[in-house]
């Protein structure tokens, strides 16, 4: 994905994908759960290039769950890097917060890799203000990417964020096995 060919960035849940079908999507990267059937919305759009990835939003395995594995963010990576020849890079999930704003922060840091975490994160959080990117999808970007834990730390700070405007979602991701991203939230410096 260079700069000179996506120039838009688009990132949603899968109730969201039907009203981006007239915005010229040149390029769509999928994130399903296994077994979850293809989107039909995308026959409403027009011609583009597709790559669908399936695995849970979890941070480990567990009964019925497939996690996002480090081959996962090989093909996120591969998939920016033959991303060219068009304008408008869609990603998306089930709601649009965690995979998908993964995803897209990975392939900022691809593309950007003299930029800081801080201001990658900053342009994700903009552009989805509710993200909350999966922390196990960083952590392997992270090492592939060699930003010696950058990114890591600021999706830690990111999260903290997301829980001092929303309180709620502590409970919420406890509940769903992620916890661990509420801690290192918690405990991430100011």
């Amino acid at each position: 994905m260079t700069p000179e060919s996506i120039t838009l960035h688009t990132v949603c849940g899968l109730e969201e994908i039907a009203g981006h079908a007239g915005r010229g999507v040149s390029h769509v990267l999928s994130l399903l759960d296994p077994g979850t059937p293809e989107p039909e919305s995308f026959a409403g759009f027009p011609a583009h290039h597709r790559t669908t990835l399936r695995f849970h939003d979890c941070l480990a395995p567990g009964e019925g769950l497939v996690p996002p594995e480090r081959a996962d963010v090989a093909a996120i990576l591969a998939f920016g890097s033959e991303a060219r020849g068009g304008g408008h890079l869609l990603v998306h999930c089930h709601y649009g917060l965690s995979r998908s704003t993964a995803a897209l922060l990975i392939l900022f840091a691809q593309d950007a890799p003299e930029a800081s975490a801080e201001a990658l994160v900053a342009r994700l959080h903009a552009l989805r203000e509710p993200a909350w990117p999966n922390a196990r999808m960083i952590a392997f970007a992270d090492t592939m990417l060699g930003r010696d834990n950058g990114l890591n730390a600021a999706v830690r700070r990111l999260h903290a964020h997301q829980l001092g405007v929303r309180p709620h979602l502590a409970k919420l991701l406890r509940d769903l096995g992620r916890g661990a991203e509420v801690d290192a939230a918690l405990s991430a410096p100011a």
